[in-house]
């Protein structure tokens, strides 16, 4: 593992020089070997660490934002593709695949429509090829509803999990289009013989547009789905209908695979009942008073079953890491990024083998020290029945000092 983390280590390190001498003026030719022969594959997290890196350590925005077209050529074809058993960015709905979908339709109206009449219009800058032209990018300005999908839906989500340098940047570039198109639009409008000026302006928005495409889908689309968990891209797609689409509508509506509990429970024959009582073994409850007790409790508790679906979690006044209620009936795996995936399931596998009975971690978040403790709970014959998460602020209890033997006024 520190053999991993030290090679890692040493190529961000190399991987930042080399966009130190993009930037003082190498060509992409001059630094290709050094790159090829450094990097194997490369997951845009990478890229994301090394820009962020760069922002921290002082270069400007800007500056990255320059070099962004050499960047994303010097990482064509080096960018692993990520694979996954099922990829949900496949299926019809999901945000992803809609913003695919739109690109290839950005793609055909700069290929087939804009690229050809730009040469018309240069060729002869007649009236018919001056309104073709200006028809066109009249239709290109809908790509702003793209762009604004992304930068408003999926940057936020992006920056929570600490990743800004790509949103920044990425969100220079989308800018940098839309002023393209709309002085182009303008050029046309006010048309005055400047030919040359209006076919550089539209060669170069229509150029970035198709630059932005493969940083969306080589760097941006792989890096949030190898972060964001199903219920944010649920919340995506939900509000990407108040924004709207460019040049297409989604084909479908995405939804994750998860279990109906109730209809399972019915379905072996059990009841469900709202005021009956829970016999325990030292005592007994009623439903009501079972729910608003584990409510009260200062943890928030989480449990999924022995087949590994979330099937309930508590609801205090204040918890410490916010659960929707659509992850019930859901499979534990989609219920976390994918990079964290792997944890979650050695410790329900170590829990289901008997290797171990539970597992503690501990971190810092802002001005609480979080406790995350994960159990097995097994049933009178030690069967395995599934796994419970229990999450608790320990700072004010590690603050304890003293007696307190007095109740409060």
């Amino acid at each position: 593992m520190s053999e991993f983390i030290n090679n890692r280590e040493y190529r961000q390190k190399v991987l930042k020089e080399i966009m130190k001498e993009l930037h003082n003026g190498k060509t992409v030719e001059e630094v290709k070997p050094r790159f090829e022969k450094l990097i194997q594959g490369i997951s845009p997290g990478e890229i994301s660490e090394m820009e962020q890196a760069l922002i921290m350590e002082g270069m400007p925005v800007e500056e990255i934002q320059r070099l962004c077209d050499v960047h994303a050529a010097v990482f064509k074809g080096s960018i692993e593709e990520i694979h996954r058993p099922q990829k949900p960015e496949d299926t019809p709905g999901h945000p992803v695949h809609t913003f695919k979908l739109e690109n290839r339709e950005i793609e055909k109206l700069i290929n087939d429509k804009i690229k050809p009449d730009i040469e018309k219009f240069e060729q002869d800058d007649s009236e018919e090829n001056k309104n073709l032209l200006a028809e066109d990018f009249k239709v290109f300005a809908e790509i702003d509803k793209h762009y604004s999908r992304k930068e408003n839906l999926l940057f936020p989500y992006m920056e929570k999990y600490g990743i800004t340098a790509p949103p920044k940047v990425m969100w220079g570039v989308d800018d940098e289009i839309r002023d393209l198109i709309k002085e182009t639009q303008r050029l046309l409008s006010d048309y005055t013989g400047n030919k040359n000026e209006v076919v550089e302006k539209a060669r170069e928005a229509a150029d970035k547009a198709i630059e932005m495409i493969f940083k969306e889908e080589n760097i941006l689309f792989p890096m949030v789905l190898e972060t964001l968990t199903e219920d944010e891209w649920m919340k995506i797609e939900e509000e990407s209908i108040e924004i709207g689409y460019s040049f297409i509508e989604p084909k479908g509506q995405w939804r994750p695979v998860r279990v109906n509990v109730e209809q399972k429970v019915k379905a072996e024959g059990k009841e469900l009942s709202d005021n009956g009582y829970v016999e325990f073994d030292a005592g007994m409850l009623t439903a009501e008073e079972v729910n608003a007790m584990l409510n009260t409790l200062p943890v928030d508790i989480t449990f999924v079953d022995k087949e590994d679906t979330v099937k309930y979690f508590s609801q205090g006044k204040e918890r410490i890491f916010a659960r929707p209620k659509t992850i019930i009936g859901r499979k534990v795996q989609n219920c976390h990024p994918p990079a964290s995936v792997h944890i979650v399931e050695k410790i329900v596998e170590d829990f289901k083998s008997g290797k171990k009975d539970h597992e503690d971690f501990w971190i810092k978040m802002g001005d609480k020290y979080v406790y995350i403790r994960y159990f097995a709970v097994r049933n009178a014959k030690g069967e395995y029945l599934g796994t419970v998460e229990v999450t608790q602020d320990i700072k004010p209890i590690m603050e304890i000092t003293g007696e307190k033997r007095l109740l409060s006024d």
